[in-house]
């Protein structure tokens, strides 16, 4: 065939597909127009002394502690099924922050400090940290197996950390919880706000994900426990594998959007996460790290970490971005020549905790002996337990709302929680809930605001089919906070030129999702989560262009602003977001001595 006749031929392939994709989008719209406005929810109303929202590690521990400390009546609504969801769904193999001996909770306050580069909120740590142990005993007298050695001591992993069979970890919780005579379990609920009176949150709306009902939910207080935001970036991989993400993708940033659509004021959402993983899978690159102790090299074999500062969580991202960058990469994790015993070590844990890592070592036929395992970033993510997002709260764990607590990734100014730290402040806010309901009696908004929340909810359903799906919205915010807030495609940098863009563009989208149509709860549930991802871009760009420094690199890499400032920036940038607007705050540092009280609650 020809030159010609081949451009012929592919015009007339091309034709058939555009025929074909327009004749397929008629067709849909046909059926969608079909379904329009079949259903409907209709109003169910609840009462309890304190409602949990999110059924993950800290809501979970938090519903235990209020039962085994009062009979006060516990709701945990959860958006999937507490036995198996949030960030411990699938298991964990270490218990990340544990004071092993010869350290204190002073010592992990000043590795948390140091890591952080000096913005934390002391005293939330410090505060969690006297904990960990006690937290960590009292897990595993519920069953989970902590690996010890000869001696009967708990197995060390680095200085901070201890090894675990935990693949049962989220069950073990969770039977927990229904065991409790108090507590009530709403799985398959999706909160999406709470419910205001008089300045309060005295509870919190939400709808099911299998009968058509819309809940009303009335608590003397609420416990957010949500976890992080996830998806609000491109990930690294494409298609049917962008679900392959270092945090859970089913986290969507509600208890975020919730605090920030009803004024709360939230911290340090500049301060992002963004994971060292091993390539294409994503799976830890701790494990290896810490467990055998690999060094991270370039394409030329040469150590380069340290060549970039001292050693940090973000300087190791930072420095693995930069030596791509300068033409060095890829980089590794060195792991060959290691023994035939540290390889079955690395088979038999990624197995459990991220089984792809294993199955792709046992495809190749090259495990981690042989060849050194590839690494990259992931995009950003915004959560409170391994950086300081979230909502900035006192040391009893209250926001700046009335009658509303948050604990666990949710929670802002105190990073490192991982695991253990989200059961501590899990424990403390659930304390702290039931000290505010002392005397305190349930109440409801006024009628029309829960017939209005009813209204907007049923709207989805009754919007015609409109230009553009959930999907569609959810694949322009990823693609606008990629380029122009500092995704993977710009080594993770931005600058206020782009962040312009990017505010405007998120903007635009979020007036967009108002026309979206849903024909069932599944939609219905995936507009409110790309609703929410958006509220939380909305604030992370404002974060981002509020701090005029760059104090984490790779996590908070403003081009503008390239160095570090200690003398005008040693600060907190903080934001609310009130009629329409976004207020930025700048609040001093706060010691581990203070009793931090909010003053204008």
């Amino acid at each position: 065939m020809g030159i010609r006749q081949g451009i012929a031929a592919l015009k007339r392939q091309r034709e058939i597909y555009l025929f074909l994709k327009i004749k397929n989008r008629v067709d849909f719209a046909v059926r969608k127009e079909s379904a329009w406005g079949r259903m409907i929810l209709a109003a169910k109303r609840l009462e309890t002394d304190i409602l949990v929202i999110g059924g993950g590690t800290a809501g979970c521990f938090a519903a235990i502690t209020i039962a085994e400390n009062s009979g006060a009546k516990v709701i945990i609504a959860e958006k999937a099924n507490i036995r198996r969801s949030g960030c411990l769904a699938a298991g964990v193999n270490a218990l990340n922050a544990y004071i092993v001996k010869g350290q204190t909770p002073e010592t992990y306050l000043e590795y948390v400090k140091n890591d952080a580069e000096s913005v934390i909120r002391e005293d939330l740590v410090y505060t969690m940290a006297k904990k960990l142990n006690q937290v960590t005993k009292k897990i595993e007298n519920l069953g989970l197996v902590i690996q010890k050695d000869e001696n009967g001591e708990y197995v060390v992993r680095g200085t901070r950390n201890i090894k675990i069979n935990g693949e049962n970890i989220k069950p073990i919780l969770a039977e927990a919880v229904l065991s409790k005579e108090n507590i009530a379990v709403l799985n398959r609920v999706n909160i999406i706000d709470y419910m205001i009176k008089d300045g309060k949150v005295v509870g919190a709306y939400g709808f099911s994900l299998d009968t058509n009902v819309f809940y009303a939910i009335s608590a003397k207080a609420v416990l957010c426990a949500t976890g992080g935001a996830a998806g609000l970036y491109r990930p690294n991989n494409p298609g049917f594998s962008r679900h392959k993400m270092w945090y859970c993708p089913f986290n969507t940033g509600a208890g975020y959007a919730m605090g920030i659509r009803a004024g709360a004021e939230m911290t340090t959402f500049e301060m992002r996460f963004i994971a060292l993983r091993c390539k294409d899978t994503i799976a830890p690159t701790g494990t290896i790290a810490q467990g055998i102790g690999a060094p991270q090299i370039n394409s030329l074999g040469e150590e380069y970490e340290r060549n970039y500062g001292i050693p940090k969580t973000s300087i190791r991202l930072y420095s693995t971005v930069m030596e791509h960058k300068n033409g060095r990469g890829p980089c590794y994790l060195q792991t060959a020549g290691i023994t035939q015993d540290q390889e079955n070590e690395l088979f038999k844990a990624y197995l459990n905790m991220a089984p792809a890592q294993t199955l792709r070592w046992l495809e190749t036929g090259k495990g981690p002996a042989a060849e050194n395992v590839e690494i990259e970033g992931t995009e950003p993510y915004i959560v409170g337990g391994h950086t300081g997002s979230g909502y900035w709260v006192d040391t009893k764990r209250a926001t700046t709302i009335a009658g509303l607590y948050a604990a666990g990734d949710v929670a802002g100014g105190s990073p490192q929680k991982y695991v253990t730290g989200c059961f501590a402040e899990g424990e403390i806010a659930g304390v702290s809930a039931l000290e505010y309901i002392t005397e305190k009696n349930n109440c409801w908004p006024d009628e029309d605001e829960i017939d209005k929340k009813l209204a907007a909810i049923n709207q989805y359903f009754q919007n015609r089919p409109g230009l553009y799906s959930v999907e569609d919205l959810e694949d322009a915010m990823q693609k606008t906070m990629d380029d122009y807030a500092g995704g993977i495609s710009s080594g993770y940098a931005y600058n206020s030129q782009k962040l312009e863009v990017a505010k405007k563009r998120i903007d635009e989208l979020l007036e967009l999702s108002n026309n979206l149509q849903a024909q069932d709860l599944h939609q219905l549930m995936h507009i409110y989560e790309v609703i929410d991802r958006l509220y939380v871009c909305k604030i992370l760009i404002r974060h981002l262009e509020a701090r005029k420094e760059t104090r984490w690199h790779s996590f908070q890499e403003n081009e503008d602003y390239p160095e570090k400032d200690d003398e005008n920036w040693l600060k907190f940038v903080n934001s609310r977001f009130e009629d329409g607007k976004v207020d930025i705050i700048l609040r001093d540092l706060v010691k581990k001595d203070e009793i931090y009280e909010h003053k204008d609650r």
